[in-house]
């Protein structure tokens, strides 16, 4: 884990990380009631801005918080904190909680003033090992909740499901819920079958993915391919190709799944394809 650039910004100020404070009674220490966004960050821009934005607002209301900025005061207030931990290359991690009031109250739901708070760290460059190997991954049954189409700070499932992965000594961990692909522990899971871009369709057990967006728009403009459908667990242990999609993770390939190779167990040539145009495209602005 990098460790997190110094200069964050709480309720309405930037101010030094390590002096960041808030209450114990806010609702996302008690209740985990608030929702957040990563967002990255190449040659001191913020990437798809508007398509974070947009899921940012989107889980804010789906929770009842009100959303305490305009899009203009967001992107001023992400652009501002970025100029200050020197631009490059970087990500900002971004939540919003309900806020603090004076007790704990399951409901009804209080309109008090929501706390914001942002930091930044250092991007995280993939490995050469990933490029040229790819990463390992096991699969589970999906226990979390039941509106994964909010990106809630409470994420403890994912937090042990992710755990399952790293004590077998794997990259994360594939979801499968009804016998059909889910997502991952914290990322979008893609497929090739016979030359063929599969995602799962977005529902209220999925994250809609904003850099699933950008696979997908990659994939079309290189004319591979590419639809959503339910994918069966059948299905996903014979694709030709798996992939992980994420802000930071960009697009990763699987190689190994569950202690078995993924099509040759090697990166797939569709793959090798997206992954150098994403690295173009996130560079144009």
């Amino acid at each position: 884990m990098a460790t997190p650039h110094p200069t964050c910004y709480l309720n309405g100020q930037q101010m030094p990380l390590v002096e960041a404070r808030i209450s114990p009674l806010d609702r996302s220490f008690l209740f985990g009631d608030g929702v957040y966004e990563v967002i990255p960050v190449y040659d001191g821009k913020p990437f798809r801005f508007a398509a974070h934005a947009e899921r940012l607002s989107r889980s804010l209301a789906a929770l009842h918080i009100r959303d305490p900025y305009s899009r203009d005061q967001w992107r001023r207030v992400v652009e501002e904190l970025i100029a200050a931990n020197g631009a490059g290359d970087q990500y900002v991690y971004l939540q919003v909680s309900r806020g603090a009031e004076f007790g704990r109250n399951h409901a009804p739901l209080p309109d008090i003033e929501p706390t914001v708070f942002l930091y930044c760290t250092p991007w995280p460059p993939v490995s050469a090992e990933v490029l040229a190997t790819g990463i390992a991954a096991v699969t589970a049954q999906d226990t979390r909740w039941a509106r994964c189409d909010i990106k809630s700070v409470a994420l403890l499932a994912n937090v042990m499901l992710r755990q399952l992965a790293v004590d077998a000594g794997a990259g994360e961990t594939i979801l499968l819920r009804d016998g059909k692909l889910m997502e991952g522990s914290a990322s979008t899971v893609h497929v090739v079958i016979h030359g063929e871009l599969l995602t799962p369709p977005n529902s209220h057990r999925i994250l809609p993915g904003t850099t699933r967006g950008v696979v997908i728009e990659l994939a079309e403009s290189l004319g591979i391919a590419h639809r959503t459908a339910d994918i069966t667990e059948t299905e996903l242990r014979n694709a030709d190709e798996i992939w992980l999609a994420s802000a930071v993770r960009e697009v990763q390939p699987v190689t190994l799944l569950d202690g078995k190779p993924v099509g040759t167990g090697q990166p797939g040539p569709l793959w090798q394809r997206v992954y150098a145009r994403y690295q173009e495209f996130k560079r144009a602005g």
